[in-house]
Parts: C-alpha cells; structure tokens; sequence
C-alpha cells in the first residue's frame, strides 16, 4: 500500500526531488494531509536509523528541565519520534520562565542527578561551565561513534555556534580554537525592528535607517497617530534591559562593554566619547517616544504592548513581534519586520541574539544516552518539523531558513522577516564579552540608564560613575 508515495518520499530523502515537488506529487495521488504526514515521519524515522545506530540506547530513561515557551511546544509536539526512532523514554518538567532558570540553579549548584539535559541561555553557561555543571560537548560531537553522520555541524549558523562556545577565560573570545562548546545553539533571537505597517501608512513615515532617523520616526508617530507611543524597548532594572536593542545598536557603532588588556585584564569601556553620544540618544528617544512607565517594561510588557496597537513599533526581538503578529492579538496581520542598523555608516545590522540551547548536565547519570537526545533535537529532521509545522521561528540551521516552504510560510503572513534575517545574520552573535560578572554588570547598567531617562543623572556623568563602580567591581573579583 501507498508504494509509489513511498517512491517519491524516498526520491526526496535521496534529493532527488525538492519539498516542494514531493508534496506536490503527494497532493496529486490524493493522499490526505494527515496520512501523508505520519508517511513520512515514518519513512524519515526508517532513513536516520539506516546510517546510524539510533537504537544504541534502547530502553534508557531520560529527564529533560524546560521553559515554557513555543520552541519546547515544538519539541513535545515532536517528542514521540525521537522515542520511535531510539527507543529512549523521555519525560520532562516545564516551568514558566519567572522561575525557570531559578530551577536550573538549584538543581545543577545541588548535583541534582534528577535532570539530564535542559533549555538555558547562552550567557548562563558562562556560569555554569566553570563551576562544572555542565559538560564540554565537544567530547560527543567529534566523536563519529557517537554522532550521527548527517547531523552536520557546519550546518549551524557561525554566529550562533560560536557564541554558544568559550574557554572559561573571563575575556576570552567566543568560538576561540580553544572554547569548550557548552551548549548546542537551538533557536535564537536577533533584535531589530517590528512595525505596526497601517501606523506607519496614516503617519506617512517610512522605516527609520539609522538612530536619529528612528528618534524622528517614533516622535512623529505618536504625535501624529494619538493615543499610542512610538517605540517599545525594555527598561525593567535587569540585564535584558541591556542586551536587546540596546546592545544590538550599540555594538552597530562598533562599542563595547569591556576592554580586555593584553595581560587579560578587564575594564569598562562605556565610557567613550561614542559610548555617551549613543547613550544620549538612546535616552533621548525613550524621554520622548517610549512608554511612560518604561522602567518597568519586560520582553512581556514590550511584545503585548505592540500586539494590542499600543505603540508604532519594538526594536527587540524578531520573534516577539512575530507572536504579537498572531493568535488573538488586536495588531495580528498588521505587524512588519525590518533589519536595524542604528550606526550611519554600518554597511549592515549587526544584531546582538539571545540564543535558546540545550546543554547537558553534568551530573546526569547517561550522558551518551542524553546526547542522542541533543543531537536530535538539534538535528536538521527536527528543526525542519519545528519550522514548518510549529512556530520554531528563528532556527539556527542555515539548511532550515534555505527551505522554500519555510520561507513561504514566513512571507505569507509575517512581510519582511525573511528579508529581515538575510540581511542581518551574518552579522548576528553575541556581542557581550564572557566573564562571571556578566549579570552584576549589565544590572547596573540597566540601573544606570534608568536614572538617565528619569533625569537623576546627566548621562555622562552616569556612565563616568557605572565605568568607576565596573572597574572596582572587576578589580576587587580579580578580573581587572
């Protein structure tokens, strides 16, 4: 039964025939929707075992800690074929990201063995690495007896991977020859801007090109359009104040948080000529065009903001003003993406990301068995499914965003994304430098800028003061 769409499902398995001639033909043999899905589920269960012994570990038991959020959605969604294809039990615990990473400390600083592997942050495991929470997962992905030979590690966006690996040393460069890879890179967050297109019609202002340019834009929209604010950024005293389109446009201008000495010394590096123009500016926009109660606005209070046409546009991340641009929102449809870069003279946006990855804990009890794990779930079969049939929106796979019917999906419904993402991946990656003093820094950083947008302090003097208490900080932790 069903022999000659098995044919064309293998046809396409081989690459011999693209996605879109495989459900084409699919189509035509009038093979439901719902029937030739579980084919080819099937059939690509059978094409990974065929090169590679998925069932090494059959009959293990795994425990996963994740955040809720729609990229785990993905993976539960898609839980039962990685039981299918190994043979390996998995269950899992979900938390709601208030208490999440909270969970993960507890659990790793204990030597907890109740978790295998767990959702986390890339900028976490510059904590977790050193203390010895989490494993090195070179030791697996260069190990061929272990790793599948098509999980092709040189698939995965360069400025993602890289950013997810670093050598223990405070100020060393991420994705350096001698980084230890943390964690595998999952689906990532580049921040550049989402815009209400039908504001942006009745104001008749186009997209901003640069810094001032979005000063102008954001003050015309709320001025024109009424009852609304023109620009949402977070301000909530906490390092992902900092690192959205904060970061992504401070960095555009070639600035950084720390120097780092020839000797590996660290210090400041706020507190540039260039550093307090872009600073004064950035205030200067959110005293003018932001919302009112700023300081306490999270990703949540930006994203719903938007969603609900309470302000023009977000310069945050591309997948927040693409859930707000769906579901039951009030804006859903009426939302457009575009790449930002804040610096005149950038060639590109050069975004600072946020990364979702997975990593292993280092006190799991089979960490062969949860690597399997790992690499499906990073693995290009799952991605594809997650892409495709989910809302994993940002995919670190450079195969997944080359896909046609993902591309499709996205430019039906999200203008601009696509668009949006090739011209700003390349220059993608994180853009802090790694050290253990990563959350105290950007706190009071995040502190710090407060208090320039309240007018507490005139922001050069802010910034000379935040340069003065790092400097002490990293000194007295023996970093500087």
């Amino acid at each position: 039964m069903y022999e000659k769409e098995k044919d064309l499902i293998s046809a396409f398995l081989r690459g011999e025939v693209d996605r879109r001639g495989m459900l084409k033909g699919l189509g035509a043999a009038g093979l439901a929707a719902g029937t030739a899905g579980t084919l080819f589920n099937m059939m690509s269960t059978q094409a990974l075992a065929a090169d590679f012994d998925w069932k090494a570990h059959s009959g293990k038991k795994l425990k996963l800690l994740l955040n809720k959020h729609p990229y785990a959605d993905a993976m539960i969604a898609n839980l039962q074929a990685f039981k299918d294809l190994t043979g390996i039990d998995v269950t899992y615990d979900v938390f709601p990201e208030d208490v999440y990473f909270d969970k993960v400390t507890a659990a790793l600083s204990s030597g907890s063995a109740e978790y295998d592997a767990f959702m986390t942050g890339a900028y976490m495991t510059w904590t977790y690495g050193p203390a010895g929470w989490i494993a090195d997962l070179n030791e697996w992905i260069k190990d061929p007896a272990k790793t599948n030979p098509n999980y092709n590690w040189d698939d995965f966006l360069a400025g993602v991977k890289n950013s997810c690996a670093w050598n223990g040393q405070p100020g060393g460069a991420l994705g350096s020859e001698d980084a230890k890879q943390w964690c595998i890179p999952w689906a990532f967050e580049q921040n550049n801007i989402t815009y209400n297109r039908e504001m942006f019609d009745k104001a008749g202002v186009e997209l901003p090109k640069n810094l001032d340019d979005m000063i102008t834009v954001a003050a015309k929209l709320q001025k024109d359009i009424g009852g609304i604010y023109g620009i949402g950024v977070r301000g909530s005293r906490s390092w992902a104040t900092i690192h959205p389109g904060f970061l992504s446009g401070y960095a555009n201008f070639n600035q950084k948080d720390l120097n780092v000495s020839a000797d590996g010394k660290l210090s400041a590096a706020m507190g540039t000529a260039e550093s307090k123009a872009y600073h004064a500016k950035f205030v200067q926009m959110i005293q003018e065009s932001g919302p009112k109660d700023w300081s306490t606005y999270t990703w949540y209070q930006v994203g719903t903001d938007l969603g609900a046409g309470a302000s023009a546009m977000i310069f945050d991340a591309d997948c927040l003003g693409y859930f707000m641009n769906g579901g039951d929102n009030k804006m859903a449809g009426k939302l457009g993406y575009a790449a930002f870069a804040a610096n005149p003279e950038a060639t590109a946006s050069t975004p600072n990301i946020w990364i979702w990855s997975l990593a292993m804990s280092n006190f799991s009890k089979d960490k062969d068995a949860t690597w399997y794990f790992l690499q499906w779930a990073s693995g290009p079969e799952h991605a594809l499914f997650g892409a495709t049939k989910m809302d994993f929106v940002d995919p670190v796979r450079q195969s997944i965003w080359k896909d046609e019917i993902f591309r499709e999906k996205l430019n039906g419904k999200y203008p601009g994304y696509v668009e949006m993402f090739d011209a700003s991946a390349a220059g993608a990656s994180i853009k802090f430098t790694p050290q253990p003093l990563f959350f105290d820094v950007t706190t009071e950083w995040a502190s710090t800028l407060q208090k320039m947008v309240a007018k507490q302090v005139p922001v050069d003097e802010g910034l000379d003061q935040l340069v003065e208490s790092i400097n002490r900080q990293l000194q007295e932790a023996g970093l500087g």
